[in-house]
């Protein structure tokens, strides 16, 4: 066969080889790694980006996702140290540091992540089992996670696997526990609210107690000095009418008298007096 003839041979080949889907060649990413397995068995690590052959048939191909990746788990039930049961909705940052390892362990990337879901969820229940609700909820919960990461990250790594961060989305109660809950908050509220209620209501009576010694302090200092003031001009009075009774004692009864005729007679009023009274001396005077 000539040398034209085994090119055109060669290149019918690669056609039938591409047109039954069965290429030598395939393509490495430059976010991927690729395993070529052979039988079975993995024989080619290829970490770089590029373009790679195989042998059709007798070799095959794996590809591993080198990059950052997210793990989002479905929320699972922990019991946390004071017996309250949550549902935990966290997710992780993890990559493939060693795809031959993963390959091995579990053929493919999605054995891998499912791997990974047991890793984290065993290390979150064991540590949240460690922990009281009111922590977990909002005191430590950093520092937990801190720890359920570094712990799942060991035995990750056993597997070629790197887990960078693993956080709480969500921590859930249960229905029956929320209800619960609920009716605790509500009855520490009432109870708050009674308690601020009685509260101002005793400030409320201690105001209007103040108030009402200092109403009572003013109307008797108002009083003492109303009845003060009213002696001293009486005083005065007693004393212009003593005054002017020395100097002319006959005009000062005569002035008495027609001021008391004048009180008596501005009314239709009756009186029954006799002739001689001392009332009328005035009156029947000429």
């Amino acid at each position: 066969m000539s040398k034209q003839g085994l090119i055109l041979a060669l290149l019918a080949i690669a056609m039938l080889l591409i047109v039954l889907g069965v290429s030598p060649v395939f393509i490495v990413d430059i976010t991927q790694t690729a395993i070529v397995v052979q039988l079975g068995k993995p024989v080619r690590n290829i970490t770089t980006p590029g373009l790679y052959f195989k042998m059709p048939f007798i070799q095959d191909v794996t590809y591993f996702d080198k990059r950052l990746l997210d793990y989002d788990s479905s929320p699972q039930e922990v019991i946390t140290q004071d017996k309250k049961t949550l549902f935990i909705d966290n997710f992780a940052k993890w990559r493939i540091v060693d795809p031959l390892k993963v390959f091995q362990n579990f053929q493919t990337q999605r054995g891998a992540l499912r791997r990974l879901d047991d890793i984290i969820y065993s290390e979150l229940r064991v540590e949240l089992g460690r922990h009281n609700l009111p922590d977990i909820v909002s005191k430590t919960r950093s520092e937990i996670m801190a720890i359920v990461t570094q712990r799942a990250n060991e035995k990750a790594a056993v597997y070629g696997l790197e887990i960078q961060d693993v956080r709480i989305k969500r921590a859930d109660l249960p229905e029956q526990n929320e209800k619960a809950v609920f009716a605790r908050m509500q009855a520490e509220r009432e109870r708050q609210a009674k308690q601020y209620r009685a509260e101002g209501a005793e400030e409320a009576q201690k105001i209007r107690s103040e108030a009402e010694k200092d109403r009572e302090i003013l109307l008797a200092t108002a009083y003492k000095e109303a009845e003060q003031i009213r002696g001293e001009g009486d005083a005065k009075a007693f004393k212009t009418y003593a005054s002017a009774y020395r100097q002319d004692p006959k005009f000062f009864e005569f002035t008495r008298s027609m001021e008391a005729y004048k009180k008596t007679f501005s009314h239709n009023s009756t009186m029954v007096l006799t002739p001689d009274s001392e009332f009328l001396k005035y009156l029947k005077q000429r």
